[in-house]
């Protein structure tokens, strides 16, 4: 096979054009070629009246050795690339030694998959429950004010990336095409197969509920085990002779031990309990730098008509997003994160007599709002004070924004025109909120750092004038934004062992190696690899001493 990338065609081209456009790229006959398929499908919308679709091809043709010698020097002519998973590793028969897996959120979840798969049988933790309980709970803070501790947004079966607008692209290295995997995953899962072709592919909450219940079951047939409602309080640590520290098992909060010496902590940027815990146990972590923010909602037609001018509303394009980035003059980033196109903002704290913010949206992303975090890069010196200070930060914030929508998790919002103003609003305009259980228009100054603020407001009029509308007076602000990345990173090594603790496999959001549903499944996978390569090493070493 021959993959050919850039072929560009018309938005409203015939579906023959694309076996042409093949033909006319590698200068064959017609019956030259064998087959064609799209591996990948994008847009170019800079041009809005003349969008452009863009493709990348894998086609057969009768001569392959002579077109690729045609083509010797063109980068957009190559042989298709392998990009099957191959397993590292096969535990052994009778292998007696079960890794756990602390989180059940998508890095947990590949971390698990792949375990299984290669024989380990996993025993996964959950703090949560399984997802179709822990949805219900969710709904009672969105509709009836009632927060669920252990059950909400970020505790539960499918984690975070569960309630948010199910984005499956990352802008991270993938040489050995490791997101192709956690793609080929969910579409077994029941995920809509053109993730596969689609190079900002999305799913959405409804489905990855459902996807996740079908992945569990994969597991269990594996010989996985799950245990919900199992909330990890305590590390079994081991100091040896050698003055190594080992991980020996896991305390759960209803007192039972469970012995271990291959945990994989993929505990969610949320886990704030957790990461005191980890702590206290003497795991080295460090601060690191994450952002904070408001959510802002537009009418989604006037993204899409920005973005795509007369094009607005073709199908194929499906509801436009964005990506925006700002400088601002006191020196602070400003940039949209998690855009949420057709979606609405949601409730998402974790913790009592706090209000944080995400966004959602369903697969249709047919909601009439756009959304995304309008975020400011936050750094540890911003919050001095050891590991765990960054926490503090967060907290400080989303109590504030508690007690200005009002001490009952109603959130506070404020029109834009009047944020730029520098005015309270006390009264909305054409743009709805879509934040539940409700909102209160107030002044959100107090909600975020001064800093914050100042470099805010200067970046809403900066993105005025790179789409049209975007500073309308009557978008909506929802305070506040905290939860985009964890505010530490459990660090570890080349083996992704904890570097003062052997047996531990910090991974995914929590630790602060991933970003995403997509970029935290592929963390999950090299996870897996490491725990199963090292119990064999283990093996090995056993074997050779009882030798």
């Amino acid at each position: 096979m021959l993959r050919l990338t850039e072929i560009k065609l018309p938005l409203d081209h015939p579906p023959e054009a694309i076996n042409e456009a093949a033909i006319a790229r590698l200068g064959i006959a017609p019956h030259e070629l064998i087959s064609c398929t799209v591996f990948r499908r994008a847009h170019d919308a800079r041009r809005k009246s003349a969008v452009l679709l863009i493709y990348s091809l894998d086609v057969e043709v009768k001569d392959k050795a002579a077109v690729l010698k045609r083509f010797a020097n063109d980068l957009h002519v190559k042989p298709t690339p392998n990009i099957d998973y191959q397993f590292v590793a096969r535990a052994p028969e009778n292998l007696s030694t079960r890794p756990l897996v602390i989180g059940a959120g998508p890095c947990g979840l590949f971390a698990a998959l792949v375990l299984a798969q290669m024989g380990f049988r996993p025993i996964i933790l959950e703090r949560g429950k399984v997802v179709r309980e822990r949805t219900k709970d969710t709904w009672d803070l969105w509709r009836k004010s009632i927060l669920h501790t252990e059950s909400n947004v970020q505790y539960g079966e499918g984690g975070a990336g569960t309630f948010s607008d199910g984005k499956l692209y990352s802008q991270i290295k993938d040489s050995r095409h490791l997101g192709r995997k956690v793609l080929t995953e969910f579409v077994k899962a029941e995920a809509p197969p053109e993730i596969l072709t689609e190079a900002h592919p999305h799913i959405g909450t409804f489905r990855l509920v459902k996807m996740v219940e079908n992945m569990r079951a994969t597991i269990e047939r594996l010989g996985g085990e799950y245990r919900f409602e199992a909330r990890v309080t305590d590390l079994d640590i081991e100091t040896g002779s050698d003055g190594v520290r080992r991980v020996r098992g896991v305390k759960l909060a209803s007192g039972e031990h469970i012995a271990a010496d291959h945990i994989v902590l993929a505990i969610g940027h949320s886990a704030r309990d957790t990461f005191q815990m980890l702590e206290d146990r003497g795991i080295y972590i460090e601060a690191k730098p994450f952002s904070l923010g408001f959510r802002i909602e537009h009418p989604q037609s006037l993204i899409d008509v920005a973005r795509f001018g007369p094009n607005a509303g073709n199908p194929i394009l499906g509801a436009a997003d964005y990506k925006l980035v700002h400088h601002a003059s006191n020196g602070r980033d400003v940039y949209s994160f998690c855009m949420c196109p057709g979606g609405t903002v949601v409730a998402a704290t974790s913790e009592a007599g706090c209000v944080a913010t995400n966004g959602m949206s369903q697969y249709s992303r047919d909601e009439r709002n756009a959304n995304a975090g309008i975020v400011v890069g936050i750094t540890p010196a911003d919050y001095p004070g050891g590991p765990l200070a960054g926490i503090a930060f967060q907290r400080r914030w989303e109590e504030a924004a508690f007690v200005a929508g009002g001490s009952n998790y109603a959130a506070p919002v404020q029109r834009v025109g009047d944020f730029i103003a520098g005015v309270p609003s006390t009264a909305l305009g054409t743009v709805i909120p879509s934040y539940k259980p409700g909102v209160t228009p107030t002044d959100l100054s107090p909600c975020l750092p001064d800093y914050a603020i100042a470099a805010i407001r200067e970046a809403l009029t900066a993105f005025g004038r790179q789409i049209r509308g975007f500073d309308m007076a009557d978008a909506v602000l929802t305070a506040v934004e905290t939860r985009t990345s964890s505010p530490i990173r459990i660090k570890r090594d080349e083996t992704f062992q904890s570097l003062n603790t052997r047996g531990l496999f910090p991974a995914g959001e929590g630790a602060g190696y991933a970003g995403g549903i997509l970029s935290a499944g592929v963390d999950g996978i090299k996870i897996a690899e490491a725990v199963a390569q090292s119990v064999l090493e283990g093996l090995k070493h056993v074997s050779n001493s009882a030798g």
